[in-house]
């Protein structure tokens, strides 16, 4: 992570430096309340014409603990102020232009209403927000403006309207109850039963597939394109209009799936036939239609924990061809240029994220390149349809997301503009800090790549406690983002230290998968080379060192602690304390199926070994254990699990548990709980590791 932004947007940000140079004496370190004032930009999306770009602004309802999402406009050319689109008395999101950029369509949940679809005319005369009969779910407009595409399970049954216990109950269950209608249970014969952020779902057998229907822009009965056992997703139009490549897998229908086979299929508007266009990968998703209609481009990968690769092949079918087969990061969301010759996608890079562009004629990956650089994160980066600008969302360590624009590939063009300035007036009171970044060599002689940010108030010649904080995952990774988090925390003095140990994206496939059956090996060295380094550069006060994480780096603090006592505090969150326990209770077993090369029934030793249960007799840190009781991904059990066993051996320990929120607490969780949670955080830390020259307040350190 850079200090700096970029050059390109530097004036933008020199007025705005103006401002905080000027509210110097008021300004703080972030605070948790601070992440109320806090505005989400995301969703840009470019009219035709490419003078207006829509997008979503989220906020925070602090007195109704809610977040509340609009959509916005602005001139592309900056040349007038961004302004509100829609009704700030309802929820809005994703905008979709109409070819011709007269129509806005859009979601929004409103009472009163069935379908959660609008419409808003952009031309005169404007008007209020409409629906247009018969589309039930968010649309795609054919190319000619003249039909909407979408997808839909379709109407909602007449039986389970009059009896809901149906959604219950599997129909394939042998055992009855002697009134269906009083049992207010569930009964399930295969999975799954159970999801994040949904809790018990219905029995698999009783779920209705997603079929693709089409329906005149101006309204009418849609007719259903698809049927059959399976869904369709992802569906593209063709240029003409009488085509549509979707996405439909296999495996949909299967109980137990080890390796989804997402394929493609092209299918004709006027006589309803389908065909499938062969390729020799198991997976293949997120279609692009080339503008001249020649040549379909897509994701393609050998299966699961294998490459993501751009591919490309004839609408018509035909040889397909990888352009990136020897670029070694993963692409996602291919799109096309005006003139059908150049592919573009993003991709992680170290700790960013940017767009890349490959051309048709090229091969093989040595023709990728870089289209946006920086130290910074983009969201959502979309070429214009005349192909001479990039707009997306951007952030970096000091800076949350705003919206830009930026010249594509034209030599001394005019710099990236910034349209937005949604989080100035919090910038001007908050001091954010910056991180520095660090590259070491660990084990087996591989570069790792580190962030250090520098505690608040830091002087030469004194010492400042050190938290190591460690990603989900495991294949994800800190980079060049805002993280309220980390600002909190080098707010309140603490060296705070961001690791990508292996296992990480954005540093090539053989890195991210370097963990697999190895959990807890070299990934935890990595980490401790990591602190090592940190102290070398001196100010780290080595008696009070603390670690944290969640998900996956809960898993892995839970780890730390039962490996080394170096640690005086620790903090975990959404843990997995037991692979065993963890199995039969999470909504996402297939990760360890493939991590740990198979189901704890086969692979027993390897679950064993790499529970964190496995070395808690050594656990003597004292830990703060943080939960979600409708967490699906990792259960509160393993919390619970944890909790009793530190009580039991008389550990400090301390066990939150938060009601109404799932795996993403502290990312989306309801707002007044994200921000009880960062106070907690911080109030532990401060405990037993003081906070930057002050003592802590606990009598000893372990």
């Amino acid at each position: 992570m850079s200090a700096r932004w970029l050059p390109l947007v530097a004036i933008g940000l020199l007025a705005g430096l103006s401002v905080r140079l000027s509210a110097q004496t008021s300004t703080h370190p972030f605070q948790a309340t601070d992440y109320y004032k806090l505005t989400s930009v995301g969703e840009p999306r470019v009219a035709p014409d490419g003078r207006r770009i829509a997008f979503v602004v989220t906020t925070v309802v602090e007195d109704k603990d809610r977040r509340h999402s609009e959509i916005w406009m602005v001139p592309t050319d900056g040349s007038t102020p961004a302004f509100r689109y829609t009704s700030p008395a309802s929820e809005a999101a994703s905008p979709t232009w109409s070819p011709d950029g007269s129509l806005l369509a859009f979601t929004s949940k409103r009472e009163g209403f069935d379908d959660d679809v609008w419409f808003l005319r952009t031309t005169p005369p404007g008007g209020e927000a409409f629906q247009i009969s018969g589309v039930h779910a968010a649309p795609l407009f054919s190319d000619d403006g003249k039909w909407l595409l979408y997808g839909w399970r379709g109407p909602e049954p007449d039986s389970l309207k009059k009896d809901a216990w149906r959604t219950r109950l599997s129909p394939s269950a042998i055992t009855r109850g002697p009134d269906p209608k009083r049992f207010d249970g569930r009964v399930y014969t295969s999975l799954p039963f159970v999801e994040d952020e949904r809790g018990l779902v219905p029995p698999r057998e009783t779920r209705r597939p997603s079929h693709l229907y089409r329906v005149p822009v101006g309204g009418g009965e849609p007719k259903q394109l698809t049927s059959g056992a399976l869904s369709q997703r992802a569906p593209d139009w063709s240029p003409d209009g009488r085509a549509i490549v979707f996405v439909q897998d296999s495996t949909d229908t299967s109980e137990v799936r080890d390796q989804v086979r997402p394929q493609l299929y092209v299918l004709t508007v006027a006589d309803g036939a389908v065909r499938r266009l062969a390729t020799p990968y198991l997976e293949n998703f997120e279609p692009a239609w080339s503008p001249d209609g020649g040549t379909i481009a897509f994701i393609c990968s050998k299966g699961r924990g294998q490459e993501n690769d751009v591919c490309v092949m004839p609408a018509a079918g035909g040889t397909v061809r990888n352009l990136t087969s020897t670029w070694d990061l993963d692409p996602a969301s291919p799109s096309w240029s005006p003139d059908s010759k150049t592919v573009y996608f993003s991709a992680e890079t170290r700790g960013n994220i940017h767009l890349f562009a490959a051309p048709v004629a090229g091969g093989a990956g040595g023709d990728v390149r870089q289209i946006t650089t920086g130290e910074r994160q983009l969201g959502g980066p979309t070429v214009t349809h005349d192909g001479k600008w990039v707009t997306y969302t951007a952030s970096d360590a000091t800076h949350p997301a705003e919206l830009f624009v930026a010249p594509l590939g034209r030599a001394g063009a005019a710099p990236d503009k910034r349209l937005t300035s949604f989080n100035d007036s919090l910038l001007a009171q908050v001091v954010t800090i910056p991180a520095d970044t660090l590259w070491f060599t660990s084990v087996g002689g591989l570069r790792i790549e580190a962030f250090l940010m520098r505690p608040y108030g830091y002087r030469a010649g004194k010492s400042h406690p050190l938290i190591l904080y460690i990603h989900g995952g495991p294949h994800w990774n800190y980079g060049n983002v805002f993280f309220p988090e980390m600002q909190l925390l080098a707010g309140q003095g603490y060296w705070v230290l961001l690791v990508n140990p292996r296992g990480s994206t954005g540093y090539g496939h053989g890195f991210t998968f370097a963990t697999r059956g190895r959990w807890g090996m070299e990934d935890y060295q990595d980490l401790m080379k990591a602190v090592d380094v940190a102290i070398a550069r001196g100010g780290v006060d080595t008696t009070r060192l603390g670690v944290a994480g969640g998900s996956y780096g809960g898993f892995m603090t839970n780890w730390v602690v039962g490996h080394t006592h170096r640690f005086a505090a620790a903090e975990t969150d959404r843990s997995i304390y037991d692979w065993y326990s963890w199995y039969g209770s999470s909504d996402a077993q297939g990760l360890t199926d493939y991590e740990f090369y198979g189901p704890p029934w086969d692979s027993d030793s390897l679950y064993r070994v790499l529970s964190p249960m496995a070395y808690a007799r050594s656990i003597r840190t004292p830990l703060l254990i943080v939960h979600s009781e409708d967490d699906r991904r990792t259960p509160i059990t393993d919390g619970e699990q944890l909790f009793v066993m530190l009580r039991k051996r008389g550990v400090p320990a301390e066990f939150v548990r938060y009601p109404r929120s799932y795996h993403g607490l502290s990312r989306t969780g309801p707002p007044w709980l994200l921000v009880d949670r960062l106070e907690r955080v911080r109030t532990w830390f401060a405990h037993w590791l003081g906070a930057g020259e002050a003592p802590p307040a606990a009598s000893t350190l372990h």
